[in-house]
């Protein structure tokens, strides 16, 4: 076991805003749990550049979907590296479908990857972090806006705030601060995908700083959270959108 003075797990950071976060949290000085769920080239990949940098990472394969994966997940970080300090739940889908008879295998996906991997990736997290640490879960600014399609993804978020609050609730006493990033659109695989040029152009002229977000933009409100200065900050969710909504 290595002696290392602070940890972090990121699930869904192969790609992406949980990439540009697992990198932001090494160079912050957390040796970092690279979680993929199928993505395991990039997951490695990831590894070798934190280390190259002079950080420290593994990678550990797992569905947060699954009780088991994500017990196995935890059990690795313990294992590498002794505690577990802050966790950062960004794995999740987005497929837009309607709300219709024939989308129910969507609606069912999407929560059981955004939703179900939330309270699972909570449940653990609030067995095992150390005193003083950090739990950061990943939703979306779209829950403001009502655009058709987004229903399956939009429910699925909305319960994840709801499992944020419910969660830093039951800590009461444990020193342990509980909150959720809301990006707004990132320039993402995730986000292009589906897109034509028109919607995309029309979605980064929303906000008035008229840009998409970066997934440095999230991952800098991310480290906020884990670090000194976001403290006293418990039981929120962070709309990281550019004054998108």
């Amino acid at each position: 076991m290595n002696d290392i003075r602070k940890s972090a797990i990121v699930t869904g950071a192969s790609r992406g805003i949980g990439r540009a976060i697992a990198l932001r949290l090494a160079e912050d000085g957390f040796a970092i749990v690279v979680n993929y769920a199928s993505n395991h080239q990039q997951a490695e990949e990831l590894v070798a550049e934190i280390r190259r940098a002079g950080g420290t990472a593994e990678a550990i394969r797992g569905d947060v979907a699954e009780p088991e994966d994500v017990a196995r997940m935890f059990e690795g970080a313990k294992k590498a590296f002794g505690r577990i300090d802050v966790v950062v739940n960004s794995a999740g889908v987005m497929v837009n479908a309607p709300i219709a008879t024939d989308s129910l295998a969507v609606f069912d996906k999407t929560i059981a990857v955004n939703l179900r991997g939330t309270f699972n990736v909570l449940a653990q997290a609030k067995a095992q972090l150390e005193t003083g640490g950090r739990i950061i879960a990943v939703s979306t600014s779209v829950l403001g806006m009502a655009f058709p399609t987004y229903g399956p993804y939009v429910a699925s978020k909305a319960g994840v705030e709801a499992l944020v609050k419910i969660t830093a609730a039951e800590l009461r006493g444990r020193q342990i601060t509980v909150n959720a990033v809301a990006p707004g659109p990132v320039a993402t695989e995730l986000f292009f995908n589906g897109k034509s040029d028109a919607q995309v152009e029309h979605l980064r002229k929303l906000a008035p700083l008229e840009r998409l977000g970066e997934p440095e933009d999230i991952a800098r409100v991310v480290s906020f959270l884990a670090g000194p200065d976001g403290a006293w900050v418990n039981s929120q969710v962070l709309r990281a959108n550019g004054g998108y909504v």
